[in-house]
C-alpha cells in the first residue's frame, strides 16, 4: 500500500482538521505544514508531539513545503481570500488539495481553481462537512424517499450569537478578504438548500445591512489580527451585542443578510442570517407536495414532518425523527469528510460533497451580496463552462452527469 504523505497550510485553528488524516498505521501521515506566524507552527508543533509522538517539518512559506516534501496531498485551512492562490499553487505541482469552505471568495476565483484542477487532472475535495452531518443526512434521505412529495420551497433561517466573536474582531470584517458573510457563514446553507432541492441557484436578489458592528469601538488601525485567536474572545460573556468593544479596524460586512433564491428546477428558497442573536441554530423549512419537514436544532436534532391537513398550528409533526451528531467535530462531519478524501486519493469515491456545488453556492453568494449593495437588484448567475461541469474532480476525470 502506497504511503500518503500529507501537509497542511494553516496550522491551526481550522488546521487541526488535518490531524484526522494522520492515520500511520493506515498508510497516512502529516508529513509537515507551513504557517506564516511563528506562534502557530509552534503551536502545530506541540501538538503533533503530543498527540502523535511525532514532529512533522514546518515551514513558513507553503510553496517551498510543497517543492521540497514530495506530497500526495495538501489540506487548505487559511483564511479565505488565500484559497485561490494556495490551491492553484498546489493544483500545479500535480499535488491533490483538501479545501475548507468557500472555495474562494469571488465566482472568478472559484471557476480559476476548477479550471487548474481540471487542466492539471489533480483530485481536488470541497470541506463542505454539513453535507456529512447526521441531520442533513436525515432530511435528505426524507426526501428522497418521497415523503413530503415534490420538494417546491425551502428556506433557511441562521441565528449566530457569536457573530460578534467569530466575524467581526479579524480580516472576516473586511470585504476585501471575505467578500461578505454570505460566503465563509452562508456557503454551507446554500450548498445543503442546494443538495435537498437538487438544483443549484440560477437568480439571486437580496436586502442586508451593518446595523449593529460599525457602531462598536474598534481596535487601532494597523491592528487587523487577533494574535491569540478566535479562542481567546469567544465567550458567551460578550453579551449584549452593543455593550462589547476590541473589534476589527475594519468593518465591512453586513451583519444582517436576507437573500431569496430562484433554483433552476423552479424551486423557491430563502436563507437569512443574522450575527447577533442570542442564540444560535440553523432552522431549515422544506416544503413539498405532500406535506413540509423542519430542523429544531443542528446537533442532537428532532426533525418534525406534516404529512396530514390540519387548519391550525401543530408544534408536533406526524412523523417526529431523533437524531444524533456522529462523533468528532462539527457533529462528527469533519472525520467522515476528511477520510472520504483520503479514500479518494486511495482510489475509493464516496465524496458527498462536489467543486461544482461548492463553486455554486459561493456564486448565490457572490450575487446575493452584490443585490444587498446595490439596492436589492436581481442578479444571474453564471453557470459553469460545460467541461467543467462534466468534470469529477475526486476522480480527476470525466463524467457525463454532475451530481448536486
Amino acid at each position: 500500500m502506497k504511503q500518503l504523505r500529507i501537509g497542511i497550510i494553516g496550522c491551526t485553528t481550522r488546521g487541526t482538521l488535518g490531524d484526522y488524516a494522520h492515520q500511520p498505521d493506515a498508510g497516512v501521515t502529516i508529513v509537515a505544514g507551513a504557517d506564516l506566524y511563528p506562534e502557530a507552527r509552534q503551536a502545530f508543533l506541540n501538538r503533533y508531539r503530543e498527540k502523535f509522538n511525532t514532529i512533522p517539518a514546518v515551514y513558513t512559506d507553503y510553496r517551498e513545503m510543497i517543492e521540497k516534501e514530495q506530497l500526495d496531498g495538501v489540506v487548505i485551512t487559511t483564511p479565505d481570500f488565500l484559497h485561490e492562490e494556495q490551491a492553484c499553487f498546489a493544483l500545479e505541482h500535480k499535488v491533490a488539495v483538501y479545501l475548507e469552505k468557500p472555495i474562494a471568495i469571488s465566482i472568478e476565483g472559484a471557476d480559476h481553481i476548477l479550471e487548474t484542477a481540471c487542466r492539471n487532472r489533480t483530485k481536488l475535495v470541497l470541506g463542505h462537512n454539513m453535507r456529512y452531518m447526521s441531520f442533513t443526512r436525515k432530511m435528505k434521505e426524507i426526501i428522497e424517499q418521497g415523503t413530503i412529495g415534490e420538494v417546491k420551497a425551502i428556506w433557511c433561517r441562521h441565528f449566530v450569537s457569536y457573530g460578534g466573536d467569530a466575524y467581526f474582531r479579524d480580516w472576516h470584517a473586511s470585504r476585501a478578504c471575505a467578500n461578505s458573510l454570505l460566503l465563509q457563514k452562508g456557503a454551507h446553507d446554500i450548498d445543503i438548500i442546494h443538495w435537498l432541492a437538487g438544483a443549484y441557484t440560477t437568480r439571486v436578489q437580496g436586502f442586508g445591512n451593518l446595523s449593529i458592528y460599525d457602531k462598536l469601538p474598534r481596535r487601532a488601525p494597523g491592528d487587523e489580527r487577533l494574535k491569540d485567536g478566535v479562542a481567546k474572545v469567544w465567550t458567551i460573556d460578550h453579551w449584549p451585542p452593543l455593550e462589547q468593544k476590541e473589534f476589527a479596524p475594519v468593518i465591512e460586512v453586513e451583519d444582517l443578510n436576507m437573500i431569496q433564491m430562484q433554483l433552476g428546477n423552479g424551486v423557491l428558497a430563502s436563507y437569512e442570517q443574522c450575527h447577533y442573536t442570542p442564540d444560535t441554530v440553523r432552522n431549515y423549512t422544506v416544503i413539498g407536495t405532500k406535506g413540509r419537514l423542519e430542523n429544531y436544532g443542528d446537533g442532537d436534532c428532532t426533525i418534525q414532518v406534516w404529512t396530514t391537513r390540519a387548519d391550525s398550528f401543530r408544534l408536533e409533526g406526524d412523523i417526529t425523527y431523533r437524531v444524533k451528531p456522529f462523533s468528532g467535530t462539527h457533529g462528527g462531519a469533519d472525520p467522515l469528510i476528511v477520510q472520504s478524501w483520503i479514500d479518494a486519493l486511495r482510489g475509493i469515491y464516496d465524496v458527498w460533497s462536489t467543486p461544482q456545488a461548492a463553486r455554486y453556492s459561493v456564486a448565490a453568494g457572490c450575487r446575493g451580496a452584490e443585490s444587498i449593495r446595490n439596492g436589492g437588484t436581481p442578479y444571474d448567475i453564471p453557470p459553469l463552462p460545460e467541461f467543467l461541469e462534466n468534470w469529477d474532480f475526486a476522480r480527476a476525470e470525466e463524467v457525463k452527469k454532475c451530481e448536486y
